[in-house]
């Protein structure tokens, strides 16, 4: 089965574009639930990342079901080792590896993502890519004309800090896989968009793997 649309990111709203601040200085802790402990390895797997281009926060893992936090886990599949496997319905992201394990992410799956479906792979990947608004997103929203011809990166940029280009073949879907500063949305379904993951799960996943990376789309 291949991609059935090219449509990817119609999606982003104004809202998307005004988002979060850089924080400078390393925050090992992140938010904790009140009357929750969080473990300390999930505080240091979500920690502010003052190394980056763009600092990027400490994580509110408060704003998350733990069952999104990224696992490592028990997962069969008749794919190889070193596949992606976006679950959209049940919001999660594998990265399959040997003996049955996987690497488990959550994931925010904006309505345009349901209605694709299938295999592809990974062309290329970008750190703090620019994002472009397709024409016809900017018909529907004039304020967004300045960034007709790009975005530059930052940490209100849609696509976060990194993203991972699909194809289907030598052709762009125009979806990706991308950082997300919008912690809420991991685990629902979100207004608009495409497959989000949170900032330090986009960099841990992008560290991973190679370009022509085969990646499947998973729907009910």
């Amino acid at each position: 089965m291949s991609l059935t649309r090219r449509t990817f990111c119609l999606a982003a709203s104004a809202a998307a574009l005004t988002g979060c601040v850089s924080n400078t200085r390393p925050l090992p802790n992140g938010p904790q639930p009140s009357g929750q402990r969080i473990a300390p390895e999930y505080l240091q797997m979500y920690r502010a990342m003052p190394e980056e281009r763009f600092p990027i926060p400490a994580v509110n893992l408060s704003k998350i079901d733990p069952t999104y936090y990224r696992q490592y886990v028990d997962y069969y599949s008749t794919e190889p080792a070193g596949t992606i496997i976006v679950d959209t319905p049940n919001r999660f992201l594998y990265l399959t590896m040997e003996n049955g394990k996987a690497m488990r992410y959550g994931v925010g799956i904006g309505r345009a993502g349901f209605a694709w479906g299938g295999s592809a792979r990974i062309a290329y990947k970008k750190e703090w890519p620019t994002w472009t608004p397709p024409a016809e997103m900017i018909d529907r929203q004039p304020e967004l004309e300045e960034f007709r011809n790009g975005m530059a990166p930052s940490l209100t940029n849609p696509l976060g800090a990194r993203a991972l280009y699909i194809f289907e073949g030598n052709r762009d879907t125009l979806y990706r896989l991308h950082g997300t500063n919008e912690d809420w949305s991991i685990g629902k379904a979100v207004s608009s968009g495409c497959v989000r993951l949170l900032q330090q799960d986009i960099i841990d996943l992008y560290n991973r793997v190679p370009n022509n990376t085969r990646i499947v789309v998973l729907q009910a």
